[in-house]
């Protein structure tokens, strides 16, 4: 996905972002300061530009753009790109693993175009408006420059940084970078800094873009989730082209490199200028994706080697038998001499022998299994699209099959994401639901319509739907929306009373703000008198109503008695639902009255009349709850984790079915959250997570870092039978670490910020959960479609090698021959995984519990069943080898020379063994042990037609066949009989499902996944690509080796360091300098490894938490931080040493801080001086 960034939408022009270190010199301000001062917040960034710049417009001007023209001399970045049958069975060999080949390229490919596709089609829709050459224009984000004068409205997703030069009441919400959920006000004086990826919820104006791409803020927190692959590759190449330029932005971003933790080290051996094998070697484990291999992956990888060691083991029993069986029977027994002239005969002989040897071989080994994987995940992603989840990585369909847990969103997720009036209290009614409007007397609507068209900001208005059958568009506030949804719900135009008093009209407003919690506009009549209306949370306008709209629309008086009754009868009961409750009220001022004190807004917002009460919500989704109680049945448990407060929180998991009444469970708000799990040291401890996560169902006001801690809790817990396989859903930015983290990340498609679809594994594309409980369908469908066609393949297997090798030792020759057997592999191999894994899935999927981690592949039953059928088959197929001539009257094919034409008895025996194996197809399809086989069986086209075309095919093989298939044309009766005994298998198969599996204490479970402990811990430890069996001993040698680099390196830059002096600038400074665009993407990466590499690592889980905990890793450059000994020297040490060496500082959003120190070592001059406790001694030593 590394190419994704380059064109990712909150991250605008990536490929401008290569050209600005090169600008460096020409400008008045450097890549590095400019990327240093969007670091800062509020005050901070303003004491900062008044001190180095004076204001925006200095900046402007070191930009070399005016507040109203863009740059001109910006360049854009530069684009980038046996005799005649003899063949027969190598061709067969080879087709099947062109097959192969060719089906997983081609879903790899379809994926990759579907992905790309949705990727562009998001990108061409968004441009920005800027200004150019004195015009306003819009163009594609990718194309914004540094130094762009940019205009931002009302609704905008900013794409790059940048600092305000003029605005009007702009306010951000940069909830998708701090998960702050508050609104930040923006203006010149207080908090100029504009931040990609963030909104404009508010106001609007203008700003000069200070960063784009990889530098903006956005662009960090991507390339700290590894998007940086495919640009690391590009300026690889740029770097060698560049090699011998120097360039100053080089030295700005090393200066940071003290920042790098003991782990990224590790990562990185001896650098060399031209970038050597080492630093390729390791640039690419950097690269590699961090997923361990999924649980299905590693149960078949291990099934896989267990069957091709037994198959290996059979063959080579057979073949070994077979020649001392010849040798001591023509010697020894028959006392025949050596002759040379007979010698290649005895060739041909053991020639022969090999080959039923390899056919056995291939016929116990499953080649089929890794095309039923594909084919099966592959369908399973094709199908999920139409049940709009958008799979990116294939493993994680199926490992959603074994999710059981789900940590859902609740806003946009389980709720509709639209604020909606569900109840109202209107003429001394309270309405449970919205009233018919001739229920209500005619002047209470006329003062409800003009009241709410007037005193809702303009702006806030709903749109027809974009698609047709969508719901209406809501633009503005969410609640002033609700209020105008409900004058719609009313037979009511807004927009007429709006045209009728244009916003001039107005004649004054006192604006909505978070201390008065009201909004009012007072309207001036023709007859010179004012009707003022207002609007605001329900406690605060009552307290100033003294009258209320009875029931015949009259004003009455309204006492505080009165006040307190409408309190508990219909403020306090909406509330207890999760209801926000609005009061709406209006005063006149008569004509001949002194104008008021306008300016004195509480003495003109008081002495009310209160029009309605209305009770406002996000509604839940309709399709929720069922989608939930499916999941709990399912053995799911749903946990709500929100930042809304905890009593609608509360509400709105009662209504979705998250919480049942009188069930003994856990609400609990972040900070609750931290306090419990948190020991008297600050530090998060495992076992207190234990004691919270099973009961814990929603989690309140919590921050992206309180959902990353639980994620990790659960996934890290050991306290059940089985491991917690969890599934997460995430919009924004910030959710990042929490959807990388989880076994199954969900981004939201419509509302999801591009960081969050980037770490995600499946794209919801309608943000709806009922989405995820398809992908747990799916995602078991998966697992049993494998479970079905292993059954089917093991039964063949364990027939066909136990018939090649008895007979082999019996009669000196396989009954089935070589073609035979690959007919028999290929043919059901391929197509049986084809019908198999297509199978749809069933409801019935979701009444079983979850399979777990550890559940092994081959259940009791599966292998009753294998064992059950095997034993029919091997009974037939023996009682035809042996007694099959004189049933049928015919001469036998047993002992027969070796170049003899093919038998009928032969060919009965290939032919009944192929129809025993295409009705025990039918019998694959269930594997819980069900009677009826046929059920649903004409759902599945796919299956139905391949067990008749495999019929179809055997039929021409057997009677047209001829030499190349050794087989001789069968009569009617033989065919008949061969049916008769294949159907046997339907039967018989009645007979094993009768068998109660638990009797059976003697079978054994087969393909469990692999256990911890059977891991290496360099391995557990290393974690960085999926490791095969055959590259572990290599692996430990290069870890050993690059360990040993890694140590070196760090103690040469100690030394380094001591001999410059005192910082470790000196000795940066010294340095040629190198691309330093590579150096940013390299460094991000190597920081990324380090602090994946540490959330895998049980020793330094309470660092990684408190990292997360507190994201302040800024090194101050005043304060270098050198590590004397690498981690791994101290493992026990090193949660308590890496907490304690950064000091911290106020920046606020996991900036990556720039690494890796390119050293040249002068050897001479480090052996001077070593006393014996110096870092020179100890590098000797180590030396």
């Amino acid at each position: 996905m590394g190419d994704m960034a380059n064109n990712s939408v909150a991250y605008g022009g990536v490929k401008n972002s290569l050209k600005e270190a090169n600008h460096d010199g020409d400008f008045g301000i450097t890549l590095a300061e400019l990327r240093a001062l969007m670091e800062l917040r509020s005050t901070d960034a303003l004491r900062k530009i008044q001190e180095s710049y004076g204001d925006v417009y200095g900046i402007c001007a070191r930009l070399k753009t005016s507040p109203n023209e863009v740059c001109g001399d910006v360049s854009v970045g530069e684009e980038e790109g046996e005799g005649e049958t003899g063949w027969i069975e190598g061709a067969a060999i080879l087709l099947s693993v062109v097959c192969v080949v060719l089906v997983t390229a081609f879903n790899d490919w379809s994926k990759e175009k579907q992905f790309r596709g949705l990727q562009s089609r998001i990108e061409q829709e968004q441009k920005f408006t800027v200004i150019r050459g004195g015009q306003v224009i819009q163009i594609p984000v990718a194309d914004i420059t540094v130094g762009d004068i940019a205009q931002v409205k009302y609704g905008d997703l900013l794409p790059a940084d940048g600092i305000l030069i003029q605005g009007n009441d702009l306010k951000i919400d940069e909830s998708s970078l701090t998960g702050e959920s508050d609104h930040v006000k923006k203006s010149l004086d207080k908090d100029p800094l504009l931040l990609s990826g963030t909104h404009v919820m508010e106001g609007s104006g203008r700003m000069v873009v200070t960063a784009v791409g990889i530098n903006s803020q956005t662009g960090i927190i991507f390339t700290l989730l590894g998007a940086g692959g495919e640009e690391e590759e590009k300026k690889d190449e740029k770097k060698k082209e560049k090699k011998n330029k120097k360039q100053d932005g080089a030295i700005e971003n090393r200066n940071k490199a003290k920042a790098q933790d003991g782990a990224a080290m590790e990562m990185q051996p001896l650098k060399s200028e031209e970038g050597g094998d080492g630093d390729e070697k390791d640039k690419k484990k950097a690269n590699l994706p961090k997923k361990e291999k999924s649980v299905l992956q590693g149960k078949l990888t291990k099934l896989a080697v267990q069957i091709g060691k037994a198959g290996l083991l059979m063959s080579a029993i057979t073949v070994i038998i077979l020649v001392l069986y010849f040798v001591i029977d023509t010697f020894w027994v028959q006392k025949r001499p050596w002759l040379a002239e007979c010698t290649p005969i005895y060739i041909q002989y053991f020639v022969k022998f090999f080959i039923i040897g390899v056919t056995v071989l291939v016929v116990a080994v499953p080649e089929g299994l890794p095309l039923a994987v594909t084919i099966s995940l592959a369908y399973s992603v094709k199908k999920m699209m139409k049940d709009n989840n958008l799979v990116r990585h294939l493993d994680a369909c199926e490992t959603m099959g074994n999710a059981t847990a789900i940590c859902s969103d609740k806003t946009g997720t389980l709720t509709m994401n639209r604020m909606t009036v569900v109840q109202a209290y209107i003429n001394e009614k309270h309405y449970k639901k919205i009233p018919d409007p001739e229920a209500i007397p005619p002047n209470i609507l006329s003062y409800l319509v003009t009241g709410i068209s007037v005193n809702c900001a303009y702006t806030s208005k709903i749109l027809p739907p974009e698609k047709e059958g969508g719901l209406p568009r809501h633009v503005g506030n969410k609640t002033e929306c609700a209020l105008l949804g409900f004058l719609l719900d009313l037979k009511r135009d807004y927009q007429d009373v709006r045209n009728e008093i244009p916003e001039e009209a107005l004649y004054k407003v006192y604006t909505f703000n978070s201390v008065r919690k009201s909004m009012s506009t007072v309207l001036k009549n023709s007859d010179g008198s004012y009707r003022i209306f207002s609007k605001g949370a329900s406690e605060i306008i009552l307290k100033k109503c003294f009258k209320i709209l009875s029931a015949n629309g009259e004003a009455k008086v309204f006492r505080p008695r009165d006040r307190d009754d409408i309190v508990k009868t219909v403020i306090e009961p909406m509330a207890s639902e999760g209801l926000r409750t609005i009061c709406l009220a209006f005063r006149d001022f008569p004509a001949g009255e002194p104008e008021p004190e306008w300016d004195n807004e509480n003495d003109i917002v008081t002495g009310l009349t209160c029009i309605a009460v209305v009770g406002i919500e996000d509604p839940v989704r309709p399709e929720v709850p069922d989608a939930i109680k499916k999941c709990q049945r399912a053995g799911i448990t749903v946990r709500m984790v929100t930042g809304d407060n905890i009593n609608t929180a509360r509400a709105i998991a009662t209504k979705c079915g998250i919480l049942h009444p009188g069930e003994d469970f856990l609400c609990l708000e972040g900070k609750d959250f931290n306090r419990r799990i948190r020991n008297e040291k600050g530090e998060i401890e495992q076992e207190r997570i234990d004691k919270i996560w099973p009961k814990l169902r929603v989690l309140a006001r919590s921050s992206p870092t309180d959902k990353h801690t639980l994620v990790k809790g659960i996934i890290d817990s050991t306290v059940s039978e089985q491991r917690q396989v969890v599934a997460v859903t995430g919009d924004g930015t910030n959710d990042g670490p929490a959807l990388k983290k989880a076994d199954v990340g969900f981004a939201m498609g419509i509302a999801g910020t591009d960081v969050a679809k980037e770490a995600s594994d499946i794209i919801l594309t309608d943000d709806n959960f009922t989405s995820i409980v398809k992908a747990v369908m799916w995602g078991r469908n998966v697992y049993d479609s494998i479970s079905k066609f292993l059954q089917f393949q093991l039964t063949v297997n364990v027939v066909a090698v136990i018939v090649a090798f008895t007979g082999a030792c019996i009669t000196q020759d396989s009954p089935l021959k070589a073609v035979q057997m690959l007919w028999v592999n290929l043919i059901m191999d391929t197509l049986a995984s084809l019908a198999l894994a297509t199978e749809p899935p069933t409801e019935s999927l979701l009444l079983r519990k979850p399979y777990g981690r550890n559940k092994p592949l081959i259940s009791r039953t599966m292998m009753k069943n294998i064992l059950g059928h095997a034993f029919y088959q091997l009974v037939v197929v023996f009682t035809l080898l042996f007694a099959g001539e004189k049933f049928f009257d015919i001469d036998s094919g047993r002992n027969a020379p070796l170049h003899a034409p093919p038998s009928e008895h032969y060919t009965i025996v290939f032919n009944t063994f192929v129809l025993m194996q295409l009705f025990n197809e039918i019998n694959a399809r269930k594997i819980h042990g069900e009677r009826n086989v046929f059920e649903g069986i004409f759902n599945n086209a796919i299956f139905c037609t391949i067990v008749l075309g495999t019929f179809v095919v055997q039929i021409i093989i057997v009677q047209f066949g001829g030499k190349p298939f050794s087989c001789s044309e069968l009569s009617i009766e033989q065919w008949l009989w061969s049916i008769f005994l294949g159907m046997g298998t339907l039967l018989w198969g009645q007979l094993i499902s009768t068998i109660p599996t638990s009797r059976l204490k003697f079978l054994k479970e087969a393909g469990h996944g692999t256990q911890k402990e059977e891991i290496p811990e360099e391995e557990l430890a290393e974690d960085v690509e999926e490791i095969d069996h055959a590259e572990r001993e290599l692996r430990r040698g290069q870890i050993l080796w690059f360990r040993g680099l890694n140590r070196i390196q760090t103690q040469m830059d100690v030394v380094n360091a001591f001999q410059s002096g005192s910082s470790i600038q000196g000795a940066l400074r010294r340095q040629p300098s190198i691309a330093s665009q590579h150096h940013d993407i390299r460094v991000v990466n190597a920081f990324r490894s380090s602090l994946y590499e540490g959330l895998e690592k049980p020793e330094s889980r309470s660092s990684i938490h408190n990292f997360m905990t507190h994201p302040e890793f800024r090194i101050e450059d005043s304060e270098p931080h050198i590590p004397l000994i690498d981690d791994t020297d101290a493992e026990d040490d090193a949660p308590t040493k890496r907490n304690s060496s950064p000091p911290p500082s106020p920046n606020k959003n996991n900036n990556a801080v720039d690494s890796g120190i390119y050293l040249t070592i002068e050897m001479n001059k480090s052996a001077t001086s070593s006393s014996p406790g110096s870092p020179l001694h100890s590098l000797e030593t180590s030396l």
